[in-house]
């Protein structure tokens, strides 16, 4: 089982990236997916999840209205749009994956994690 993220890199401030996150090895449509992010000497926090089938997206308020995660079942691939990206995003993104349900703010909750993409955003 593995989860690939990519899409990562530097932007200046008020840009966008999209970041993926591919999954190999799991039943995906059954999994719950994760957004972390860790800055340099802070705690990994969470910033998005949306569950198996998509109906439901759970944001962090720092991200909330600039960021949009989807999925496509088909491809075995969740999407995390970011926009209007300021330095205070700067960090390692990690994807990570559940079959358990609830508590998708807590990393606790999930199985599978990803080696993280940097994403640099400069003033």
């Amino acid at each position: 089982v593995q989860l690939v993220e990519s899409g990562g890199g530097l932007v200046q401030a008020g840009g966008s990236l999209r970041l993926s996150c591919a999954a190999s090895g799991f039943t995906f449509d059954r999994l719950a997916i994760g957004w972390f992010r860790q800055a340099p000497g802070k705690e990994r926090e969470f910033v998005a999840a949306i569950i198996w089938g998509g109906s439901s997206t759970y944001y962090a308020d720092s991200v909330k209205g600039r960021f949009t995660l989807s999925r496509d079942n088909a491809k075995n691939t969740a999407y995390l749009q970011m926009n209007s990206l300021n330095p205070g995003d700067t960090a390692v993104y990690y994807c990570a994956a559940t079959y358990h349900s609830g508590y998708y703010r807590v990393r606790s909750t999930y199985d599978y994690w990803g080696q993280g993409t940097q994403v640099t955003v400069s003033s």
